[in-house]
This record gives C-alpha cells, structure tokens and sequence, in this order.
C-alpha cells in the first residue's frame, strides 16, 4: 500500500466523487433501514431483556473536521462493576447476546440513523474517541477530512486485529484514494468479513486495546 502523494487529476476525481457520496449515502441508509427494520425490533427486544432496558448505545464521538456528534450502536455489554465501583473488563461485560450481535455486526446497524443525519457515511474512517484527539499527529488527524464510516479499508483489511499504525496508514490511504470503485469493494470485502466474522476482536480482547499516543 503506498502513501505516496496522489497525483492532481486523481484529486479532481476525488472532489467530484464526494458531491454525488452523500446522495448515495441517504438513498442507501434509507433503504438498508427498511429492510433490516424486521432485524432492528428482533435485536432490539432482546438486547431490552440481556441490558435492563437499555438496548442502545450512545457516545460523543469527532466526527468530519473533528465536529462532535453521538453516534448510535447497539449496547453488548452491561455496565456491572467491581467492589470499588469500576468497570470490569470489556471481555467480562459482554453478554451472550451482544457477543453474537457483536459477531455478526449487527451492533453497527443503528448508525444508519446517523448516515442519514449526515453525520457519518457508509464508508469511511471510523469514529474513534474524543480522548484520542490530543494524541494524533499530523498525519493522523487527516483522518477527519471526511466524514466517518460505518465500514472502511481498515476494517476490511484487519478490523480490529491491526496495529494502531497501520490502522491509520489505512485511514489515510483511503481519502487519498476516495472514489466509487473504492466504495463498492469496501462494501463487497464487508459483507465477505461479516460472513466469515473476522477481525472482530483483537486478539485476546473483546475489543481492540486503547490508542496511547506515538511513541
């Protein structure tokens, strides 16, 4: 994969590609909602029963030009804590149910509602933390010129099995290569790992290790 500047007439593509995205991003969250709405009830009703009532989950994330908005998931894993009242780990809050909703991504499903408030796009970086902001390089923080995405290269080429370095270098890759061909195979390679559900956990985790800054 190489970083290597992106040639002028590729940029002109890249501009005009992104006034028709956002079309294509309300006609599809639109559509995938109707058709996973039968999906979105059954999941909904269950993760009520495993989570007390509360099925979703919700957090400030940055989003495009690092402007803050509450992304929308499923909730997997509870909030029981320990004798001092702190959190236990991901892996021991994780619940049967959210453990397959994890598995078949199902969590990610919710944030169509973002896509159509525009605050996200089917693809495309993912959103990470806002504690992370102050830790990022220059080169990192780039990953905010477009808007963030439910899928993205990093997560077709690795998910949550890669190193923090090469999951930007793929973030990175991505806008400088934005374009529908570049879209469409990120979607093709999403349906392909949420079929054979690879790189949903970092090995040894239930989720991926905390972003701690460049050395």
């Amino acid at each position: 994969m190489s970083l290597m500047p992106i040639p002028s007439e590729h940029s002109s593509e890249i501009g005009m590609y992104r006034l028709v995205k956002r079309l294509s991003d309300i006609i599809a969250a639109f559509i995938g909602l109707a058709i996973a709405s039968p999906i979105l009830l059954i999941v909904t009703l269950l993760l009520s029963v495993a989570n007390g009532g509360k099925p979703f989950f919700f957090q400030t994330r940055p989003g495009k030009n690092e402007r803050f908005f509450k992304i929308i998931k499923f909730r997997t894993m509870n909030d029981k804590k320990d004798s001092e009242g702190v959190l236990l780990p991901d892996s021991e809050r994780l619940t049967y149910i959210g453990g397959w909703v994890r598995k078949l991504s199902l969590d990610e499903l919710p944030q169509l509602i973002n896509v159509l408030k525009g605050e996200m796009s089917l693809i495309g970086p993912r959103p990470l933390l806002i504690q992370y902001l102050p830790l990022y390089n220059d080169f990192q923080r780039r990953r905010h010129e477009v808007r963030p995405g439910i899928s993205g290269w990093a997560q077709v080429n690795g998910r949550n099995n890669l190193s923090w370095k090469t999951r930007f270098e793929h973030d990175i890759y991505y806008i400088d290569h934005l374009s529908l061909a570049m879209d469409l195979k990120i979607l093709l390679l999403t349906v392909k790992n949420v079929v054979l559900r690879t790189g949903i956990n970092q090995k040894g985790a239930a989720t991926m290790e905390p972003f701690s800054g460049n050395e």
